[in-house]
């Protein structure tokens, strides 16, 4: 492949660091940005041991000019950018009768414009062949009961695709988006047996997700074998949302 560049957003764990390890090991150079400077940082070095070309850079997606000095940093250190994956998220459980506007807010911050935020970024730089994958969730097709803002903000994600993809078809940069189920992450991971159990038992494929699973569809669409897939939201929860 061509010398290319990825930018991870959320990706000191989790699905993002198996997202940044997947590209890197495809031979993109990969921007590791995290809110926390020690996950991205203890990333970007598990990459380079590798023999990969990583850098880490701290990011709160949420602020427009973090979110710039992030681009700017990438062009420092590669010059270009061609894949970003806007993966950077949270879900903090709240009753809707308890949830604050700040509570509101916060999520819709982090996990909407902050898609807003970078993907502005990254048109100003982006070339034909680019390509802007965005992590949504089963949650913006299914209710989860005291997630109404993380299901509102992911609903927003994909919607926004669509709109996105028609504006930059133009440029030849495709939009889409990946919405994982149930993965097994440090940040999702359920304590309770039991409850792990239950969950497997609605989806059809009989295991939990890996962050492996969401990378593979993220490397399918950053490369060239995606070329004619624009505005699409891609499910890979193991039938889960079939039910």
């Amino acid at each position: 492949m061509a010398n290319k560049t990825a930018i991870v957003t959320g990706a000191g764990k989790g699905i993002g660091r198996g997202i940044a390890t997947a590209l890197a090991q495809t031979g993109y150079n990969v921007i590791v940005s995290d809110i926390s400077q020690k996950d991205c940082e203890n990333t970007a070095e598990e990459l380079k041991k590798t023999g990969a070309n990583a850098k880490a850079v701290k990011c709160d997606v949420s602020d427009k000019d973090q979110v710039a000095e992030l681009f700017s940093q990438t062009a420092k250190e590669f010059g270009q950018v061609d894949v970003l994956v806007n993966n950077a998220g949270i879900y903090p459980f709240k009753p809707f009768e308890q949830m604050e506007e700040t509570d509101w807010d916060k999520v819709m911050d982090v996990n909407l414009k902050s898609v807003f935020l970078c993907s502005k970024e990254a048109v100003k730089v982006m070339t034909a062949g680019g390509r802007i994958i965005n992590i949504s969730s089963v949650a913006a097709f299914i209710g989860f009961e005291g997630l109404v803002h993380y299901c509102a903000s992911k609903g927003g994600v994909n919607g926004m695709i669509r709109a996105l993809a028609l504006e930059l078809a133009p440029k030849k940069i495709t939009v889409n988006a990946v919405a994982p189920g149930a993965i097994e992450t440090p940040g999702a991971s359920q304590p309770d047996e039991k409850i792990k159990q239950q969950t497997i038992s609605m989806i059809p494929a009989a295991r939990m997700g890996q962050p492996e699973d969401i990378a593979n569809a993220v490397v399918f669409l950053a490369s060239d074998k995606s070329d004619y897939i624009t505005g699409q939201t891609i499910i890979v929860d193991g039938g889960w949302t079939l039910r």
